[in-house]
């Protein structure tokens, strides 16, 4: 199985993030992992949902109530990517080699695109539908899950957008609006179904609630103490996070 165009531009753009993979591996825990590879416990888990949303399978599979804060493994797809990220570091030290000056790797870097957009998901096109000068594109996320973007006809066409290609979907976590599990969304909006993983209070601003996904995904939304107190949300419940679809960015690899 071929590791997704967008999983393998990651590997290329952000190999670093990668090794934290060959931590978890040897260590067996995120909190020592995390240690090991100079990270915080809450960047590392930032680092393994970014690569869970972004392959077609999780990497890194968690268990409840390991030592030093939960454990974790590899699944086999993880342990592929480990392997292809152990070549690439070999490949890496024979292009930096190549390059002619300092220059070269400051235009590549230029090239490349990162996003403050928290939740980035891989999905395939679906479907196209034109609606006067936007276009309505319908998503089918990696392991399942509809989602649709409204975005401009134009920048369908720039982006050469067609029923099976693979995107990226790019969601804002202050975008994303949390309903009770047993509440139906707004019409016409997007709804994903999940369960509340962790809450992370923050003083004086909303908190961080990540959102577990069935597909194994991950979710960041930010959202008032009082609401998430008035609607009964805690982690271990059950959510819905609804969104509309001009909210949802799409990008390609180019």
């Amino acid at each position: 199985m071929s590791l997704s165009p967008s999983l393998s531009q990651y590997i290329v753009r952000r190999p670093q993030r990668l090794a934290l993979l060959q931590h978890i591996a040897e260590q067996g825990s995120i909190t020592r992992a995390a240690k090991s590879a100079g990270l915080s416990y809450k960047a590392a888990w930032d680092a393994i949902d970014e690569l869970n949303n972004l392959s077609n399978h999780p990497l890194v599979e968690r268990s409840v109530g390991g030592r030093g804060g939960g454990g974790a493994k590899l699944s086999p797809e993880g342990e592929r990517v480990l392997r292809l990220y152990q070549r690439l570091q070999a490949l890496q030290t024979q292009l930096l080699e190549a390059a002619e000056d300092g220059a070269d790797l400051e235009l590549l870097s230029r090239l490349t695109l990162r996003t403050s957009a928290r939740n980035q998901l891989l999905g395939h096109i679906k479907d196209i539908q034109r609606q006067g000068l936007n276009d309505l594109v319908s998503l089918e996320l990696a392991g399942g899950g509809l989602i649709d973007a409204q975005i401009t006809h134009d920048s369908s066409q720039r982006l050469e957008l067609r029923p099976g290609a693979e995107v990226m979907a790019l969601i804002k976590a202050g975008w994303l609006d949390l309903l009770a599990a047993d509440h139906a969304p707004a019409a016409g909006y997007n709804a994903l179904h999940g369960e509340i993983d962790t809450v992370v209070e923050a003083h004086g601003g909303p908190s961080e609630v990540r959102i577990a996904l069935p597909s194994g995904q991950v979710l960041c939304a930010l959202a008032a103490p009082a609401r998430l107190h008035a609607l009964g949300l805690r982690a271990g419940s059950g959510v819905v996070a609804q969104f509309a679809p001009a909210q949802v960015l799409l990008g390609t690899v180019v």
